[in-house]
């Protein structure tokens, strides 16, 4: 997997492989609100999981998850601060740790 130097680099990269819808992180789902869907943990598999630190603040840290949905929409999800920083339930951690082995 390649490793890029910044957030932007990577979501244009992963926009020309194919992951060209954006996702936002819910509670218990995933959401992509231009096709109207939502995704719950056993309906999506995170291909790809690029971190992006900050270099002069902490707080600009970023993690961003190449996601395919099982009805084959392709998409990313940007999450500012980590996969702790949303309540979300034990379910969507499990699912967004399962996949690490890709992690950067």
């Amino acid at each position: 997997m390649k490793t890029f130097e910044t957030l932007s680099q990577a979501i244009n990269a992963l926009k020309g492989a194919g992951y060209v819808n954006d996702f936002n992180l819910h509670p218990e789902w995933i959401e992509c609100a231009p096709l109207n869907v939502k995704f719950r943990p056993e309906e999506f598999h995170v291909d790809e999981v690029h971190r992006f630190e900050g270099m002069t603040n902490p707080d600009d840290s970023a993690v961003l998850y190449a996601v395919s949905s099982t009805s084959g929409a392709k998409g990313l999800l940007v999450d500012a601060y980590g996969v702790y920083a949303e309540s979300i339930s034990a379910d969507m951690i499990k699912k967004l740790q399962i996949d690490r082995g890709t992690y950067q």
